[in-house]
Formats: C-alpha cells, structure tokens, sequence
C-alpha cells in the first residue's frame, strides 16, 4: 500500500527556518522531499506545489546482510549540492528501508546547521510513522 503525508518541521531556532516534509511511504521504502517553508503548518499541503523535486535528489539501499555500508547514488543534483546521499544513507541505514531523498535547499547550501536541523526533524517523523 501507498501512503503519501505531510508534514510541519518547526523550528524553534530564528536562524532555521521551518521545513515541510512529504513523505511518500511504499513497500519497505520512503520517498521524501523536503524543503524550507515560509507558510504556516495549516497551509503546509501547498508547498510542494512551489518546490523543487530535482535539487538534490539521491537513493539509498539498505546495507545486506552482514555488512555495514550502504550503497548510494545521486539521482539529480545541481552544482552546489550533494548533501542527499549522505544523508539518504543515515537515513536507510537507520530504518533498513529504501530511501529516496530530495532535499531543495539550494538558498541554505552550504550551512550545516541547517542540514542538520532538517534532518533531525526527518527523523522525529519517521519515528512517529514507523510506530
């Protein structure tokens, strides 16, 4: 079965801004797309109308049975981003699923902080749906 949600990162830093998270869930793999949102939590559906899927698009497998390394590979990517695989890979390695990971920050390239506060938040939510 295939499932496709919404969701509202909040950011409780000024600096880092909200984020929207669409999360296509499918048989033992994820498809997300996330990126920054300036609109509010109740008008959240409507981001991905404006974004961009191929901005930095990459997949993950999970690791077989009885190594650690993941494989990875860029999808789509621009010149100044490629911060998809690595994270696609933490991401499968975490959940032993699929990942298919687009992640269109290309205005906050470059800033760690952000990164990681992006994936933080995708993780809470991957928490929540796995339960």
């Amino acid at each position: 079965m295939i499932s496709t949600q919404v969701h509202y990162i909040a950011s409780d830093n000024p600096s880092i801004p909200a984020f929207v998270l669409q999360v296509t869930q499918m048989v033992d793999s994820y498809m997300l797309w996330a990126s920054p949102t300036e609109l509010s939590e109740g008008n959240v559906e409507r981001a991905s109308m404006s974004g961009s899927l191929c901005r930095d698009w990459a997949c993950a497998m999970p690791p077989k049975a009885g190594t650690i390394n993941t494989a990875g590979t860029s999808i789509f990517r621009t010149s100044n981003s490629d911060s998809s695989i690595s994270m696609a890979q933490r991401l499968t390695k975490r959940f032993g699923k699929q990942v298919f990971l687009s992640i269109d920050i290309q205005s906050y390239a470059g800033k760690p902080e952000i990164l990681l506060a992006l994936e933080k938040g995708i993780l809470q939510t991957l928490k929540i749906i796995e339960k």
